[in-house]
């Protein structure tokens, strides 16, 4: 389980404490507060604090005083205009500060995304627990023979329980030895090793945590690529888990980023000739068109 008794009580005892405040509150992200949203087989997420809401995006974009007089939909027109147009600094004016627990090869993944503010648990001073991911067999996959980035056939039977014995036998041999290094034993003349060091035989599969801050353009852009289905599943889920948060805490903008990022393609200046050609009656193939092998399959995939 991500969370022990221990922890739910104290995530309760937050949520149970209230204080009056006059900044903008979102209904929607107050429901989501210290509430941990599990994710893969220990990890989880959830948020810490926040600021701004939709009304705080078109302020910004307005500099008006307060809340301004603006109807809602108006505020929802200016929203979509500001996503569609590419405006993504009325969108930094929201922040949110989240909690993570996530393997580490997910976390050296995430962490390419270089525009939040990340402080992550440190195993230098503290001892890390006996955790790691082991994928559900539906998750294990061949590499994909035509994505070097990707993954294939699912692998099935005594191969599939082959890999995964592996990997528990493989993390809880390096956590034993972990342990082992750790531990001092006076009567053997052991010190035990810093743990600076120790933790250099951890798989990557083990658990991490961090606080991560980001500002909602920011978070709108990591959201784009990891919650996309070409996106590794070990990250893409925690981005998926992250779009539910965001759609209750700005449902205006979210709904534009639905649109006009996840919904929406960009296209190449080769593409749009290609389109132009097609409507106008030409049959293009992919020695006609212009494009790489690989651009004529992306082309292909989304407009047939």
């Amino acid at each position: 389980m991500p969370l022990t008794p221990e922890q739910e009580a104290e995530i309760a005892a937050q949520r149970a404490t209230a204080s009056p405040t006059l900044r903008a509150t979102a209904p929607g992200m107050e429901a989501h507060l210290y509430t941990a949203h599990p994710v893969l087989d220990h990890g989880l997420v959830r948020v810490i604090d926040y600021m701004g809401d939709d009304a705080a995006i078109c302020q910004a974009a307005r500099v008006s005083y307060g809340r301004g007089t603006k109807a809602v939909s108006d505020d929802r027109g200016l929203i979509r205009y500001l996503m569609r147009h590419w405006h993504s600094t009325p969108f930094e004016m929201c922040e949110v500060k989240f909690h993570v627990k996530l393997p580490v090869f997910v976390a050296r993944q995430w962490i390419r995304h270089r525009t939040a503010n990340v402080n992550e648990y440190s195993a230098r001073y503290s001892i890390l627990d006996r955790e790691f991911y082991i994928p559900a067999p539906e998750n294990l996959a061949a590499q994909s023979t035509v994505n070097n980035q990707g993954r294939g056939q699912v692998l099935e039977g005594a191969e599939a329980a082959r890999v995964l014995d592996l990997l528990r036998e493989d993390a809880m041999r390096s956590y034993d030895h972990y342990e082992d290094m750790l531990t001092p034993d006076a009567e053997a003349g052991k010190l035990g090793l810093a743990r600076e060091l120790a933790r250099m035989n951890l798989p990557a599969n083990i658990y991490t945590q961090w606080y991560w801050k980001i500002d909602l353009h920011n978070l709108f852009h990591f959201l784009r690529l990891r919650a996309d289905t070409h996106a590794q599943y070990e990250i893409r889920v925690y981005a998926e888990t992250m779009c539910a948060i965001v759609k209750d805490w700005v449902p205006a903008a979210y709904e534009a980023f639905e649109d006009y990022r996840l919904g929406g393609v960009s296209l190449s200046g080769k593409a749009v000739e290609v389109l132009k050609r097609r409507l106008a009656g030409e049959a293009v193939t992919q020695e006609t068109s212009g494009m790489s092998k690989g651009e004529w399959r992306e082309f292909i995939g989304i407009w047939g």
